[in-house]
């Protein structure tokens, strides 16, 4: 059955007989304690893929969100979070008001919308924490941090990039032949951004698939979370099996990263292009997640579930910056081609049936017997 449910896109399963061998999970201690073992290669190791001068794990973006954002009620801050923000970003935010720290929302990707925030007359006082997604999973665009960086810098504030959708897939210089660029070192590289007030904070279980996360930033920024950590204390740290997937993951990159995304967005090509020989369009441009553009009157509800019925696995969710039911295609660079055409052959007898058989209808309507 053809699978595209999965967001391990660059096929990074880990199994345990690939990885360096461990002697027991956990140290049962938390990590401001006892760090995991081999922790500090992995965090150091990433910051170097991401151009910052630090990084700390935790055990998922939840996590650190919580954990960041519980910080902020002792700092002078205010928070300016795109609108349709992933929902574990918002989470941490709502922490965050909870405790008093003011909150608001600019337009999705929209760079005005974050100038008329920034420059209200009541709030210029108090330095800003811009939040946003380096990937959007909806519309598969990445914001304009350029952008975003000026203003924040106007202002004497800070960025904050979920970078999760992008970290091992979009890197520096993208160019036609490499449209997700070099590297795997995400968003900012990809648009050539850097500068000291950039924190990101990011999933490694999508394109490196491994069940953790880092927040990565300037040496002063991280340390300085790593003694307010509350998460490092009282929370369970990642297990060794999670950051000796980390460590393959990184090896992986380095060796081979650049072929196994060029592999990737064949594949996202080649469903793109047969999409099109069908009258159909995907949203998403080359990104491994791709949103159906189904035609007026075709619930993606019951494609979902004719397509699981017909052997073709799919994701049906709910929008953000795309509100209607989105019918989501995962690509991964183990999917094969057989696989993607039988997808598409599948979408094509599917959606004329629907279309038929809507067709059918409005007829039955316009001549009643």
């Amino acid at each position: 059955m053809p699978d595209f449910t999965s967001a391990l896109y660059l096929g990074l399963a880990h199994g345990s007989a690939k990885l360096r061998p461990w002697r027991r999970l956990t140290a049962g201690a938390p990590a401001a304690i006892v760090p995991p073992a081999g922790s500090r290669s992995v965090a150091r190791h990433l910051a170097l893929l991401v151009g910052t001068e630090a990084a700390t794990l935790g055990v998922s973006t939840l996590h650190l969100f919580w954990d960041l954002c519980g910080q902020l009620q002792r700092q002078p801050l205010r928070i300016l979070a795109d609108e349709h923000l992933y929902p574990v970003g918002r989470w941490g935010i709502e922490r965050a008001a909870a405790a008093g720290v003011p909150v608001a929302a600019f337009g999705h990707h929209d760079g005005e919308s974050l100038r008329r925030r920034l420059e209200t007359r009541s709030e210029r006082r108090v330095k800003p924490l811009v939040v946003t997604d380096g990937l959007c999973p909806d519309c598969g665009r990445v914001p304009p941090l350029g952008l975003y960086r000026a203003l924040v810098e106007e202002h004497g504030g800070w960025l904050l990039v979920d970078d999760s959708q992008a970290l091992g897939l979009l890197g520096r210089g993208p160019e036609p032949e490499r449209p997700y660029g070099q590297g795997g070192s995400g968003s900012p590289a990809f648009l050539g951004v850097s500068f000291p007030r950039l924190l990101l904070l990011s999933s490694l279980a999508k394109g490196f698939g491994a069940p953790l996360a880092a927040l990565a930033g300037s040496r002063q920024a991280v340390h300085a979370f790593v003694r307010e950590s509350e998460t490092l204390v009282y929370s369970s740290p990642p297990s060794v099996a999670a950051i000796r997937a980390a460590e393959a993951a990184l090896s992986i990159n380095r060796e081979r990263g650049e072929r196994l995304r060029s592999q990737l967005a064949e594949r996202v090509h080649r469903f793109r292009a047969g999409l099109r020989e069908l009258g159909l369009a995907s949203a998403g441009g080359l990104s491994p997640v791709q949103n159906l553009e189904l035609p007026a009157g075709l619930d993606p509800a019951d494609l979902h579930r004719r397509l699981q019925v017909s052997g073709v696995r799919t994701v049906l969710r709910q929008g953000r910056c795309r509100p209607r039911p989105l019918l989501t295609f995962l690509f991964r660079v183990d999917h094969t081609p057989e696989e993607i055409d039988r997808a598409l052959a599948t979408l094509a007898r599917l959606v004329g049936r629907a279309e038929r058989n809507s067709h059918e209808r409005t007829e039955l309507r316009s001549h009643p017997q």
